[in-house]
């Protein structure tokens, strides 16, 4: 089998790719180590920056996301009982997009295979050989059998345990990493959501984020120790942890019901460089990973599209390899701003425990600081703003 680009994962990422250079007449086939139907059972977050936005609108697949995602202007921390406002609007000008990642799976997939694009679904990729040559060739196990795709390029949008990152020699390789000792306990309920935006408390008792995908469709997240297991929370004991960090007027207004989901994501930080090697370029979770508070992980890996899909048709339409070069080092300068925004707002939120050296809480002491300033500052108020609607590309 034989392609132009060869695309590892199909999530968003390698859709998105895929239906971007096809609209350019450039070829492309997908290896997804899954099914479609377990790619969309995944429940991952939903606040889209508009070059996300835009981006979708580029691929043509945008018209269910105009119809059912909601344009949020703004969010609210809570603190100390309190609810401050943060307004996205008029602090830079423009809001972000909600509407779940898996609906914009469940699109991509949909616009891919109405345009003939090939997915192969259970292809699990084992070797990737002959990158730093112009063939490479990925080698796949799918139904029992061994198969071979000849391809120009190699796109590894395979996450963060994929075959993708892992075929780049470890003495090129230099990875960065920090794990949180703290996961997020989250639930899916087919409830009205608290708050028509997101709520992010800081708590004595844990951090805690009210979220929506839908008017009836409520997405809530509690911080857990990670020796915590899902079965040690009942939807009861859920309710109950929640209501307990939110301020008592959000409390009141809490409208529970049977979790439909429910899970534990432990968080950390993760950035890989380099983002390319020869003919291999790494996308999204493949390459770099940050903590859910900020939002910023499927639009990091949006943003690595932006410059990937652009350097490809760049290099296909007139043989310019400018952009190729320059791709690692122009997504990395982008990838470790949202990351320190995403260390940051993490760090800002949760209990922490205190650093060597540290007694009396003075951590929490400088996180309630760090609000205060916030809140009584327009420059910081804003510089918080500019950050979480998605620094330009």
């Amino acid at each position: 089998m034989k392609t132009q680009v060869g695309i590892i994962g199909g999530g968003p990422s390698g859709l998105i790719l895929s239906q971007l250079l096809h609209l350019q007449g450039i070829d492309s086939v997908i290896l997804e180590r899954k099914t479609t139907d377990y790619v969309l059972t995944r429940i991952r977050a939903g606040v889209l920056e508009q070059g996300l936005v835009d981006l979708l609108h580029e691929a043509q697949v945008f018209e269910r996301m105009e119809k059912e995602g909601e344009i949020h202007d703004g969010f609210d921390i809570a603190y100390n009982g309190k609810t401050h406002h943060v307004n996205l609007k008029k602090l830079t000008g423009t809001g972000v997009m909600i509407y779940g990642q898996t609906e914009i799976t469940r699109d991509l997939i949909d616009a891919r295979k109405k345009s003939g694009g090939v997915i192969l679904e259970e292809a699990e990729v084992f070797d990737i050989q002959g990158l730093e040559t112009d063939n490479p060739v990925i080698h796949f196990a799918q139904d029992g059998e061994d198969h071979i795709l000849e391809c120009d390029f190699v796109a590894g949008c395979d996450g963060f345990h994929g075959a993708s990152r892992k075929a780049i020699p470890k003495e090129i390789i230099k990875t960065y990493e920090k794990v949180y000792p703290f996961g997020w306990l989250g639930i899916l309920s087919e409830t009205p959501p608290v708050s028509h935006e997101l709520i992010y408390t800081r708590d004595e008792k844990g951090f805690s984020l009210c979220s929506m995908r839908h008017k009836m469709l409520s997405r809530y997240y509690i911080q857990v120790p990670l020796t915590d297991k899902v079965e040690d929370w009942s939807d009861d004991r859920f309710w109950d942890a929640l209501k307990s960090r939110l301020p008592q007027n959000v409390a009141d207004k809490l409208i529970t019901g049977p979790s439909i989901e429910k899970s534990i994501a432990p968080l950390r930080s993760f950035v890989c460089e380099t983002m390319r090697y020869g003919r291999l370029f790494l996308a999204g979770d493949a390459a770099h990973i940050v903590p859910p508070t900020g939002a910023k992980g499927l639009n990091s890996a949006a943003s690595d599209i932006h410059y990937l899909s652009r350097a490809l048709i760049d290099f296909y339409k007139t043989g310019e390899e400018k952009g190729l070069s320059e791709y690692s080092s122009k997504a990395l300068k982008r990838v470790w701003k949202a990351e320190r925004f995403s260390w940051w707002m993490t760090s800002l939120l949760h209990n922490l425990p205190n650093s060597e050296g540290e007694s009396g809480d003075f951590t929490g002491k400088m996180q309630e600081a760090e609000l205060d300033y916030i809140f009584n500052s327009e420059a910081a108020l804003k510089s918080l703003a500019e950050n979480y609607v998605g620094l330009p590309y």
